[in-house]
């Protein structure tokens, strides 16, 4: 079964923004970390990023329309996409949010989530691992 993976605005912009909050990696890096992280667990990765919130929408009912199991970064749209998280809602199978950084350890307006309370659960602060805790996680989910 193929995991979708949805990054959401800015995350294509990883290689010019702060390296303490975000890493080291540029986005295509990012890209191929999930890839071979998946591959290493026998997974099958759909990696997708947009800026635009009606194409990640588009996509999260594709996923709904095939009962693909999604992790999601939402990045900006975290905090006050009501159309995401309903698109969101839509999903038979499991949700992941992920995020690089700590949202609790930042900006206040960052503490909140409109996603966190329909995913499955919330990996954040562990930079690109993040990823790989959301993959075992979902490998975890999907084998029940």
């Amino acid at each position: 079964m193929k995991i979708l993976v949805l990054n959401g605005p800015n995350l294509s912009r990883l290689d010019i923004r702060d390296s303490a909050i975000y890493g080291g990696f540029s986005y295509p890096q990012l890209v191929d970390f999930i890839e071979k992280s998946a591959q290493e667990r026998g997974l099958e990765v759909d990696v997708r990023q947009s800026n635009e919130e009606a194409e990640i929408i588009g996509w999260l009912h594709e996923a709904a329309d095939n009962a693909m199991p999604v992790i999601i970064n939402p990045a900006a749209f975290t905090h006050y996409s009501y159309a995401i998280r309903d698109a969101a809602e839509l999903l038979k199978s499991p949700l992941i949010e992920v995020h690089l950084s700590n949202p609790m350890a930042r900006e206040e307006f960052r503490h909140t989530s409109v996603i966190s309370g329909i995913a499955k659960g919330t990996i954040a602060g562990f930079g690109p691992n993040s990823y790989i805790l959301a993959l075992d996680a979902m490998k975890t989910l999907l084998h029940k």
